[in-house]
């Protein structure tokens, strides 16, 4: 129980209350499990929609495109104060531009020093932003290394399969 209030997902699906505002669906995972006030986890839901990039204002999370509620959904993860963020497949049902919105946010989030463990096929990004990558086929691990070396020099062919058909 302790492990898990410090650790957050964000999922696929954005997982939002379509009958909340954006706020509430932010300030909800707060109040839940540190059992705090309703005023301060708004305070931490508008802190945390701004870091994301999102003006705080009242608009139902069913008016939303899908980064932004992707991103609204991070928000919703950081405003729990996570020590460490899961994210899986966060760009895999976005167009080209709302990938870049939110890619845009966990690279400013992982150049703040947040510890994220992602899920992606977004294989720049993970070049860029990672520190290290595991390559996972088939339910298998088949690499771990450092970033940069295990994208330029990957010693399976499983990987090496994978990067040729996404690059």
């Amino acid at each position: 129980r302790a492990l898990r209030r410090k650790v957050a997902i964000v999922f696929q699906g954005y997982n939002l209350f379509p009958h909340l505002t954006v706020e509430d669906n932010v300030a909800l995972a707060p109040v839940s499990p540190a059992r705090r006030a309703a005023t301060e986890a708004l305070k931490l839901a508008h802190r945390y929609l701004e870091r994301v990039g999102w003006p705080t204002n009242s608009r139902p999370s069913r008016d939303l495109s899908g980064g932004q509620q992707q991103r609204v959904a991070i928000a919703r993860a950081l405003a729990v104060q996570p020590e460490i963020l899961l994210l899986d497949e966060v760009t895999a049902a976005l167009d080209p531009e709302l990938v870049g919105e939110v890619l845009t946010v966990l690279g400013e989030l992982a150049e703040q020093g947040l510890t994220m463990v992602l899920v992606t096929h977004e294989i720049a990004f993970a070049r860029r932003a990672a520190n290290r990558i595991a390559f996972m086929h088939q339910g298998r691990l088949h690499e771990v290394g450092p970033a940069e070396a295990t994208i330029s020099q990957p010693r399976t062919g499983e990987l090496q399969k994978f990067l040729s058909a996404v690059r």
